[in-house]
């Protein structure tokens, strides 16, 4: 297996630097509002280097991608077209994009989002990143599973898979019937563990979700995992990328 495994390290270089030796990869967030401009790029580059890892970047957790009106729209793709443009010039590998719209029920908005998806992704294929959807489906404006996985292949887009949050929407079977219809389009994974109570991005093994169902459908997964548990105990985070290469090498 050629999988890179890596941690998300939120928008902190501090946590980066302290978490990431013995990891492919580090997932960068930048925060909403943040102008990368400010971002010490001298030393993102040589916390990379000293581990030789590679950049991913997360794109801001609350900005939604399709609204009801045309002249937000626009402004959603020129503001994710300049952090893309960033993300490029960082040599960033991948750029994980939340699947959210204003009203993730209202049937008349999935088309707009396709559109945004596509200008979104014009854009980040114009920066030399590659644009991964997440599942959010679990939150207020994340569209749910499937409506994602319709309008990823629609767009012809990746989609970053985040188990935790496929299980804390829909449970094991979620996992299992995304990953049937869609697996074929999962390029990053997120993995942590949680539990149904609302418990989540804990270490795999302290949750409820069995990650036999992921390896039933991703089993040689040669794309790129980032682990998403919220500690900085790099016994914890290590023992999680470990279970989850493990899993995906059965």
């Amino acid at each position: 297996m050629t999988t890179d495994v890596g941690l998300t390290v939120g928008d902190s270089l501090e946590r980066m630097e302290r978490t990431i030796p013995g990891f492919d990869l580090a997932e960068l967030s930048i925060g909403e509002g943040t102008n990368p401009d400010t971002i010490d790029e001298t030393r993102l580059e040589e916390g990379l280097s000293e581990e030789d890892a590679d950049l991913c970047v997360h794109l801001p957790f609350k900005q939604d991608v399709a609204t009801p009106v045309p002249e937000i729209n626009d402004a959603i793709v020129d503001y994710l077209t300049r952090l893309l443009s960033w993300a490029g010039t960082v040599d960033a590998r991948k750029a994980v994009l939340h699947g959210t719209a204003r009203n993730p029920h209202d049937t008349a908005l999935r088309p707009v989002f396709a559109d945004q998806l596509e200008a979104i992704g014009t854009a980040a294929d114009e920066a030399g990143v590659e644009l991964v959807v997440e599942n959010v489906g679990h939150q207020k404006r994340g569209l749910p599973l499937s409506v994602l996985g319709d309008l990823a292949r629609e767009t012809d887009t990746a989609v970053c898979f985040d188990v935790g949050h496929a299980y804390m929407e829909d449970g094991e079977d979620g996992i299992d019937r995304f990953l049937s219809g869609y697996g074929d389009l999962v390029s990053h994974l997120h993995v942590h563990d949680a539990r149904s109570r609302g418990d989540t991005h804990l270490p795999i093994g302290a949750g409820e979700i069995e990650y036999g169902v992921v390896a039933d459908h991703l089993e040689g997964f040669d794309g790129t995992v980032a682990v998403e548990v919220f500690t900085d105990d790099r016994t914890l985070l290590r023992d999680t990328a470990d279970r989850a290469i493990d899993a995906l090498e059965v």
